[in-house]
């Protein structure tokens, strides 16, 4: 068993399938696929079985993954150590981003780190909110952007963003300087599967009114075609504005009342940190957290336990948002 098959694996699991693995890893996908035939061999199972939606792990895969990762993890800790014995950090970083919050708020913060430590290569994962914790809840990244309030999670606040109404720019409302959100309760509503989700109910709840939800989605470019078609109404953070923007004028944002925000943090991988150390301690993550909180503020980051529900109207963004007719992001637009 050699840990060029358990990085593949580790690959596999991660991104779905052996084409994903490939790409990421930098080979041919027949190579992929040889490597875990051969990893499933020596231990006389099989690991993945392919699906129509691409790979799933098999019991025996599950096993051989958490342990596979702590094989790999472990073997990158010697030469991360013996490199932080001697001042210098090395090695691979990994994190992971919601989509509307990698090219405002993290990629600031990569620049600067990978200035002031060239050897440490940088591997960015993008995903939904889901995505984001369960990548940290198994230590397939060290750190990665989540929406607050995260329970049981060591972070770093990062800002807040306001939240706004979407609605087709023929709607009644379109021109308000605000908009109830009672009023929205009466229309059909586009619900957001992502982070936003569980902001955007409480919202609804505090507002005493439920909401008519008649769609999900997931990409806010999806929501913002919705609205424009006429199918509903929707709220939606203004890190991902591009979505609305792309419509030409089809879809027109105007605050919620009450005012609702988002607020973003850093956290770390509790599962990287399972033997006793902590992210500000350790090699990679330890400057990276170092990085990250003093970029924003002199604070020290908590737990997010004694986070309230919804985030505090006086929270800024500390690195400078673009203008409202900035274009897009190109990082993609989830919520």
């Amino acid at each position: 068993m050699r840990l060029s098959q358990l990085r593949v694996l580790l690959a596999v699991a991660d991104h779905g399938g052996f084409t994903a693995a490939a790409e990421r890893m930098g080979v041919s996908q027949p190579a992929v696929s040889r490597a875990v035939a051969s990893l499933e061999r020596e231990l006389g199972a099989r690991l993945v079985v392919r699906g129509r939606d691409g790979v799933r792990l098999t019991e025996p895969g599950r096993r051989a993954v958490a342990h596979a990762r702590e094989a790999v993890r472990h073997f990158d800790l010697v030469r991360t150590e013996v490199a932080a014995a001697t001042g210098e950090v090395t090695g691979e970083l990994r994190l992971a981003s919601l989509p509307t919050a990698t090219g405002t708020l993290l990629a600031p913060r990569i620049a600067e780190f990978t200035d002031r430590h060239p050897r440490v290569r940088v591997r960015l994962l993008e995903g939904f909110d889901r995505d984001v914790r369960a990548w940290l809840e198994r230590g397939a990244v060290e750190a990665g952007v989540v929406t607050l309030p995260a329970p049981g999670l060591d972070v770093v606040e990062l800002g807040s963003d306001e939240m706004v109404a979407l609605l087709p720019a023929h709607h009644a409302l379109a021109d308000a300087p605000a908009v109830p959100v009672s009023a929205l309760a009466k229309e059909p509503f586009i619900l957001s599967t992502g982070g936003c989700r569980p902001l955007v109910r409480h919202a609804a709840r505090q507002a005493g009114v439920e909401l008519d939800i008649a769609f999900e989605a997931a990409e806010l470019s999806a929501i913002a075609t919705m609205v424009s078609s006429g199918l509903g109404v929707s709220i939606a953070p203004t890190l991902g504005r591009g979505a609305w923007q792309d419509t030409e004028g089809a879809v027109v944002a105007r605050p919620p009342h009450p005012r609702l925000h988002r607020t973003l943090a850093l956290a770390f991988s509790p599962a990287g940190w399972r033997r006793g150390a902590s992210p500000r301690r350790r090699g990679r993550s330890g400057a990276w957290y170092g990085t990250t909180r003093n970029r924003d503020r002199p604070g020290r980051p908590r737990s997010e336990d004694d986070h309230p529900a919804v985030p505090d109207e006086r929270l800024q963004w500390n690195v400078a948002l673009p203008p409202p007719t900035a274009p897009p992001l190109p990082f993609g637009r989830r919520a």
